[in-house]
């Protein structure tokens, strides 16, 4: 039954689930077929809008091209009308060379036929000018050579005559104008500077107790004054003057050292070896103190700061240094304070001034101890301690060794020479003295026209005799500038030497 039950519901089963699957399928066939006719209403509109389209694409298309065919062909017309204008342009151009061409060909023949008659003129100048040259040699009794010889002499001597008087002129017109108020400038400078003038010779004189003191002083077979002469480098001489040792050196700080040494050991009593080395130790340290104090002491007198202490200790060693008899230090505190008071009156730096001025011989504390001139080693050491240009220029143009060519080497070089020619501020030995003034007169004589030369005052000027025949009035001036320019680079000298030529004519004859 059960089995039944089970058969009949299967039956149902099956029976329902076909039926919804007819009802289905009916259901699909009608949504297919409706779905077709939608497909096939939406492809007609579509082909019909393409269509459409497509015509008004074609139109637009067909009009777009017809406006660019009517661009190109107004672009075409316009090119066209333009290479018309050049081709027209082209041929004036051609037309206009071709007349240049024809006229350039013209001018050519023309100087070419220029150039013929002047080559024909020139032939016949040279022609004229040869039998003019003939005719002048034999009426002149000159030949060519020697009248351009002539013609030369006479210009020579033009130029002469007028470069000695431009030569006047200049120098009449340069003292005209600067000798006033250079004199006025220099003379207040002197006024107000007054320095004193030390004068210190190549030995020094240590006077002794008695004359016992001379034989201790000497020691036992002389190692006492052997010792002295070796721990300082100088001589000791012990002569017949009575109670008098005399200390001889080139070095003016080992003298100095030696004289305080022996006067210290002259005061103690006790004189033998080991208090020799003491006393002479003791010695440079007390000059080596007063090197340094009197450096400083030069600073403060000029008012100069912010040297280098090595500068300061050079300065103080120039107290020991000598120059024509004049003491070197004092000297450089003058030229500073001169450099100083003329660099006011000008507005030029007047502490720049007294600097070069106080640095200007620095190279004289150094002359004994290295090779080159006091100048060469001045320069050395402030280009060493980086001293501005202008310093190193001013010390090395003070004494013309090359030109100045700022104002404070012009500064330096009158205060310096104003310092070394004041009266009584330098001297020199009978020896120097007459090789100067020798050597003065042979420079004067080497000159062509040259008869006599004399040195007066004291070298302060050289007198010269020429001949009346050789030497002009115009040659004179000329002459004397020679002279004075290579007695500048030849000789040294303090101040200046006044170069004084002399020409004049003699005629005699005798009543008989």
């Amino acid at each position: 039954m059960q089995w039944i039950f089970l058969a009949v519901g299967i039956a149902c089963g099956v029976l329902v689930s076909l039926s919804v699957v007819l009802i289905h399928r009916a259901s699909n066939k009608k949504k297919l077929a409706y779905a077709q006719q939608e497909a096939k209403r939406i492809l007609s509109e579509a082909i019909q809008s393409a269509a459409a389209t497509k015509k008004e694409a074609i139109l637009e298309t067909k009009e777009a091209v017809l406006a660019m065919k009517n661009e190109a062909e107004e672009e075409l017309k316009e090119r066209r009308k333009e290479v018309s204008r050049q081709e027209r342009r082209i041929a004036q151009k051609e037309e206009a060379l071709d007349h240049k061409t024809e006229s350039l060909e013209q001018k050519h023949a023309a100087l070419q036929k220029k150039h013929e008659e002047a080559e024909a003129l020139k032939e016949q100048i040279s022609e004229t000018l040869a039998k003019q040259l003939e005719s002048l040699e034999k009426y002149s009794g000159l030949t060519a050579e020697e009248a351009k010889d002539e013609l030369l002499r006479r210009v020579e001597g033009e130029i002469e005559h007028e470069t000695a008087l431009r030569i006047a002129e200049y120098d009449a017109r340069f003292r005209d104008e600067s000798t006033e108020r250079a004199r006025d400038i220099l003379s207040q400078a002197i006024q107000r500077c007054a320095a004193d003038h030390v004068s210190e010779v190549a030995i020094s004189v240590v006077p002794l107790p008695s004359e016992e003191m001379k034989g201790r002083i000497i020691g036992r077979e002389g190692r006492n004054i052997r010792t002295i002469e070796q721990l300082i480098g100088v001589e000791l001489i012990i002569d017949d003057t009575p109670e008098v040792i005399t200390v001889s050196g080139f070095d003016p700080i080992r003298r100095e050292t030696a004289r305080i040494a022996l006067e210290r050991l002259i005061s103690d009593g006790r004189i033998h070896p080991a208090r020799i080395e003491e006393m002479v130790e003791k010695a440079r340290k007390e000059v080596d103190n007063a090197i340094k104090q009197a450096g400083e002491k030069a600073i403060f007198e000029t008012g100069v700061h912010g040297l280098n202490p090595d500068l300061i200790r050079l300065l103080g060693r120039l107290k020991y240094r000598t120059s024509y008899g004049q003491n070197v230090l004092r000297h450089s505190v003058e030229v500073a304070l001169l450099s100083g008071m003329i660099a006011d009156e000008i507005g030029v730096d007047s502490t720049m001034a007294k600097r070069a001025g106080l640095l200007h011989d620095i190279g004289k504390a150094l002359t004994q101890e290295a090779e080159g001139s006091h100048i060469q080693l001045g320069v050395e050491v402030a280009k060493k301690y980086r001293e501005s240009r202008d310093i190193i220029h001013a010390i090395e143009a003070h004494h013309g060794d090359v030109e100045p060519k700022t104002p404070l080497a012009f500064i330096i070089q009158a205060a310096d020479a104003i310092s070394a020619a004041r009266p009584g501020a330098r001297r020199e030995d009978v020896e120097n003295y007459i090789k100067r003034l020798q050597k003065l007169e042979e420079i004067a004589g080497e000159f062509e026209g040259v008869e006599k030369t004399f040195a007066i005052q004291a070298g302060r000027e050289v007198r010269i005799m020429v001949k009346p025949d050789v030497i002009t009035d115009d040659k004179m001036q000329i002459l004397a500038r020679d002279i004075a320019k290579k007695i500048e680079t030849e000789m040294e000298y303090p101040g200046q030497i006044k170069v004084n030529i002399i020409r004049e004519s003699r005629v005699s004859d005798y009543a008989k």
